[in-house]
């Protein structure tokens, strides 16, 4: 069964990709808190500049972050907006579960007579 959120399998899965790194979990984290530069988040993790402006890419090209320039600099913003989709895609599907399971517990239930 496949359950659908107001988003299509590509974008799913550019999401969830870009979410399968932890760098880029924490980029999304820290510009969800406050919008920071490239350069200013290059400055928290042990690679190159180069590597953080290809993360904010993939989180960019997943929608997870929007990229603005201000002057010299560009400010890497969260998306709140993707996130909260990316969570109702996740409890739709707790829900899936819920729902089988307590229909597996009525079936295993045993019934008075």
């Amino acid at each position: 069964m496949v359950v659908h959120v107001d988003l299509n399998d590509a974008d799913v899965d550019r999401i969830f990709k870009a979410l399968a790194d932890a760098t880029r979990r924490d980029i999304v984290w820290r510009t969800l808190s406050a919008e920071a530069s490239v350069s200013e988040l290059a400055t928290q993790y042990d690679m190159s500049f180069a590597a953080v402006q290809k993360h904010v890419a993939v989180l960019e090209g997943a929608g997870l972050v929007t990229k603005l320039p201000r002057g010299r600099e560009r400010i890497v913003r969260g998306n709140p907006q993707a996130v909260q989709r990316a969570q109702a895609l996740l409890d739709s599907y707790a829900q899936l579960w819920r729902d089988r399971v307590d229909r597996l517990d009525a079936l295993l239930t045993p019934r008075e007579t």
